[in-house]
């Protein structure tokens, strides 16, 4: 059995801080065991402790890098005795700004982080899911996948991308019994944000301040759940669907509004 011990388990990226560490404290609480990736190593070393050696496995993990990924899933099957309950791609990155002065190498990042990384991990996971009994595949898109976000144009289309692969996934994966689904969440109060954003978010609609542990339960629900998009606040899918229904509308309120604004800082 490993160290995991027959414990149900978890492999979560982004796992230092952020949504990724409040969904690590939450499963372990519900006795699960814990894969804990990022590249800060810092914050995991600091995630392990608070953990219990004896509950988690933690390791720096370049999510770009197949080879490093390929390792890391060794390492978690070692420790789980060959399973996977759920696989938490959480890593990403947020670098904004007008797309026609963005530096490409910027562009290039978060291409690789937000979408190659996504890519690779589930590429690499689905070898554990598959042997793994009612396992999911559960992936952070983001509320600029519901339509495409100025001065986060890139990031969002990762998250477009990372939505329309999750729903494509979710009907190749039903041969193996495994479930997809992702998290659209609004502004989250996370490192990724800009100083201050959090704190100058307005107090009530859309794109309030939310903590991340609500992510976190959200994590929690869908395991148990065959839902296949999750939306943080629950509200945001009236955005998804009217972007469908009137993108043109959409677009000009956007143009005229403020209230997407707030762009991520560089990593």
């Amino acid at each position: 059995m490993g160290q995991a011990k027959g414990r149900k388990s978890i492999f979560i990226t982004g796992a230092a801080s952020g949504m990724g560490r409040e969904t690590a404290r939450l499963f372990r609480e519900k006795g699960w065991f814990v894969g804990g990736y990022d590249v800060n190593a810092e914050g995991l070393k600091a995630l392990e402790a608070e953990l219990g050696p004896e509950n988690c496995v933690v390791r720096t993990l370049d999510v770009t890098d197949r080879a490093d990924y390929q390792a890391a899933f060794a390492e978690f099957g070692a420790a789980t005795g060959g399973k996977l309950d759920l696989l938490y791609n959480n890593a990403g990155i947020g670098r904004g700004g007008p797309f026609a002065d963005q530096p490409f190498e910027d562009v290039l990042a978060v291409v690789q982080v937000n979408f190659v990384g996504v890519l690779i991990g589930i590429h690499e996971g689905i070898k554990l899911l598959k042997v793994t009994p009612n396992s999911m595949c559960f992936t952070t898109s983001s509320s600029s996948a519901t339509f495409g976000m100025a001065g986060i144009a890139v990031y969002s289309a990762t998250k477009h991308a990372v939505k329309g692969l999750s729903e494509a996934l979710s009907v190749e994966f039903k041969a193996y019994g495994v479930r997809v689904a992702d998290v659209l969440p609004g502004l989250i109060d996370t490192p990724i944000l800009p100083p201050g954003a959090a704190a100058n978010a307005p107090k009530e609609g859309l794109f309030r301040a939310i903590p991340p542990m609500d992510v976190a339960k959200v994590v929690w629900e869908a395991y148990h759940s065959d839902k296949l998009h999750w939306y943080v606040p629950p509200e945001l899918v009236e955005l998804d669907k009217a972007a469908t229904l009137a993108p043109e509308a959409t677009r000009d309120q956007m143009a005229a509004g403020s209230m997407f604004s707030m762009q991520p800082k560089a990593d």
